[in-house]
């Protein structure tokens, strides 16, 4: 159910070019990139109700464990929803692919154990606004569970970064941002971080904008007693 005064209109995001490239390239990455490896891990451990933001095509879904009783995964590309609606049919977990945007998450406040933002945070219009939706439909205590590319500790990639997040990148890649310290605006949005680790992918060879990845969790914070 759609809370009142937070109707989505329908396909907020629309990249018919770039969902068609990244249905291709994202199982290719999958099967010979490694990043299969990395969504499993990302959702090792998960139960209860979940909500996917920007569920893609739908990767995400063969690795959610049985204890998930149900995920709500929106995605709000018209192309990549319709992919997504067909992997989840193939889920060994109920899957319920819906319309909606990360900055105005179209369910209850409190109604979820946990979030998983997998490689979406880059591409969301508003992030703070986002982080604080997601904060919003957890329950107190509930997770948040990120896989993400963002901004190169290096200062030399840090820049390229900077300079293309300005120019051609977004509009190549689907609204995608390379520069993004997802990390601090978790932790600015009020999440309690816990363990997190930073890689890049690929392991190997030159660096890519998109390289410098980081995986890990944070938490709504429990209410304070009263």
């Amino acid at each position: 159910m759609i809370p009142r005064g937070r109707k989505i209109p329908k396909d907020a995001v629309h990249h018919p070019l770039f969902a068609r490239f990244y249905a291709k390239v994202s199982v290719s990455a999958d099967l010979k990139g490694g990043i299969a490896a990395y969504r499993a891990e990302l959702l090792e451990g998960l139960s209860g109700r979940v909500i996917e933001i920007g569920a893609g095509n739908g990767l995400n879904f063969a690795h959610y464990p049985a204890a998930v009783s149900e995920v709500v995964a929106l995605e709000p590309e018209r192309s990549l929803r319709e992919s997504a609606v067909q992997a989840a049919l193939r889920a060994e977990v109920p899957v319920d692919v819906v319309p909606g945007v990360a900055e105005a998450l179209p369910v209850k406040s409190e109604g979820f154990d946990a979030a998983v933002a997998s490689l979406v945070l880059c591409t969301v219009r508003d992030l703070p606004r986002a982080l604080s939706e997601i904060k919003r439909v957890l329950r107190p205590g509930g997770e948040l569970r990120f896989f993400e590319h963002g901004l190169a500790g290096g200062r030399g990639l840090a820049t390229a970064q900077r300079a293309l997040d300005r120019t051609v990148w977004p509009l190549l890649f689907g609204g995608c941002h390379t520069a993004r310290d997802t990390v601090a605006a978790i932790e600015e949005a009020g999440f309690e971080l816990g363990e997190y680790r930073r890689f890049r992918l690929p392991d190997h060879g030159p660096q890519l904008p998109t390289s410098p990845c980081v995986l890990g969790v944070a938490r709504r914070p429990q209410e304070p007693d009263r």
